[in-house]
């Protein structure tokens, strides 16, 4: 009986062998995770960050609910008009209320942000992982590539691409997409070059792990962490030059609001009704320095080389 229980126990521990280690994985991610977070929130100006962007994602969201006047509707009775108890933000020259018009005009700016890094992180991290793994002919081709969009301002670039693509708020979030696809290409290959040379990777290849294998389940995961840090970056990139884009006439057209027309169109009026200028110019300022300091905080939170400081 006693030789039956040693094998039956030893059985038992070799199968109790592999759901510990998917255990220990799980509570490896879960601590890296909550270590994460509990940098993050010791930061406060990151977490000021955070703040604003979920409000602004909330009033964006609530716009129809935190104010009554449409953004687009004219009442020129109402041109003009200082900001006051009626008008909060006053209205322009049209008598169309600000408020309605910077809240309103946020949902176009987080959209565009949104969707055009979506674009450059797709993008640019799959050129990146095929670049950084491969490396030869198809890392040559792509990074020489990358260079000749990099050699461009992307103010520029994007204007190149409006041009081709022609004007339109869904063309602007494909310029805007593609310009700043190189960054995270770079990212993503610098990545990639770091990892593909280590033990795990080699310990996969033996084993007979498939390229594509490697890529998806072990280097993937550890490039996420630079990609997360690049895309809250980006974000106030792609808000920045969708603002430029539109104040240029090549963006959002009127009478959808934008910040940028927003701005475009108080330029001249700056003695007369400096409010025109101040709200939208306000808006944008202050998304933008959300996002940086987010993408500090993250980067100081998610950066294992930070983690002695």
């Amino acid at each position: 009986m006693t030789p039956n229980r040693s094998i039956t126990g030893v059985a038992g521990s070799e199968q109790a062998r592999p759901v510990a280690r998917l255990d220990s994985a799980k509570l490896r991610r879960r601590s890296l995770t909550a270590d994460a977070w509990h940098r993050l929130r010791r930061n406060r100006l990151a977490l000021v960050g955070l703040a604003i962007i979920v409000l602004m994602v909330l009033s964006a969201v609530a716009a129809p609910l935190l104010t009554p006047f449409s953004p687009v509707r004219m009442s020129p009775r109402d041109a003009f008009q200082p900001p006051g108890s009626a008008h909060p933000f006053g209205t322009d020259e049209y008598g169309r209320d600000l408020l309605s018009r910077v809240l309103y005009g946020s949902r176009v700016s987080l959209e565009v942000g949104l969707i055009s890094v979506g674009i450059s992180l797709l993008v640019g991290t799959l050129l990146g992982l095929v670049s950084g793994y491969f490396l030869g002919p198809v890392d040559m081709i792509i990074s020489r590539l990358m260079d000749v969009l990099f050699a461009f301002p992307a103010i520029l670039l994007a204007l190149v691409l409006i041009a081709i693509l022609g004007q339109g708020i869904d063309r602007v979030m494909i310029a805007i997409g593609l310009v700043y696809t190189p960054l995270f290409t770079r990212v993503c290959r610098g990545s990639v070059l770091a990892e593909r040379g280590k033990a795990y990777v080699e310990a996969a290849r033996m084993i007979g792990t498939s390229n594509f294998g490697i890529l998806r389940r072990h280097i993937f995961r550890n490039v996420l962490a630079p990609l997360t840090i690049q895309a809250s970056l980006c974000m106030s990139y792609a808000i920045l030059a969708e603002a430029a884009l539109s104040f240029l006439g090549l963006g959002t057209q009127p009478p959808t609001p934008s910040w940028g027309i927003m701005l475009s169109k108080g330029r001249n009026l700056l003695n007369l009704s400096p409010w025109l200028s101040l709200w939208p110019g306000l808006a944008i300022m202050v998304t933008v320095f959300a996002f940086n300091v987010l993408g500090d905080g993250l980067r100081d939170a998610l950066d294992p080389q930070l983690k002695g400081r």
